[in-house]
């Protein structure tokens, strides 16, 4: 007795591609967010390995971290969301952001984000 062999119907070929799809335009709409933060983890890094960054003042420190975040081309960091608390032998650098993006109609994507960076002597360890 021979048993049918049976397919993906085309309604069903149709379900699974609205899905991913959809899974996609999300992914599409939550990458450029990962990256900024992703941008601004790679600028506070970098600014703990700068020689004497423990020693400089937090204006200093914030031009050098709007800097490196303009090249790439960061629009959702503002100085006020920038803070620096003394710590011993140098400074931590706290940066928190919010991210909002429409999504579908009247929803939106909203990633919140929250970051520290020690600036030492030792180079951010």
């Amino acid at each position: 007795m021979k048993r049918k062999q049976r397919g993906l119907s085309l309604v069903g070929f149709l379900l699974v591609l609205a899905v991913v799809g959809f899974a996609a335009y999300i992914g599409i709409k939550l990458f450029p967010m990962y990256q900024e933060y992703y941008a601004v983890r790679s600028a506070m890094k970098g600014l703990a390995t700068e020689a004497g960054v423990a020693d400089m003042d937090p204006a200093r420190i914030q031009d050098l971290f709007f800097r490196r975040l303009y090249i790439n081309y960061s629009e959702h960091v503002k100085p006020q969301n920038v803070k620096f608390e003394r710590t011993q032998g140098g400074w931590k650098m706290r940066v928190n952001y919010e991210v909002r993006r429409p999504l579908v109609g009247n929803l939106d994507v909203v990633g919140r984000f929250d970051t520290t960076q020690e600036l030492t002597r030792r180079g951010g360890e």
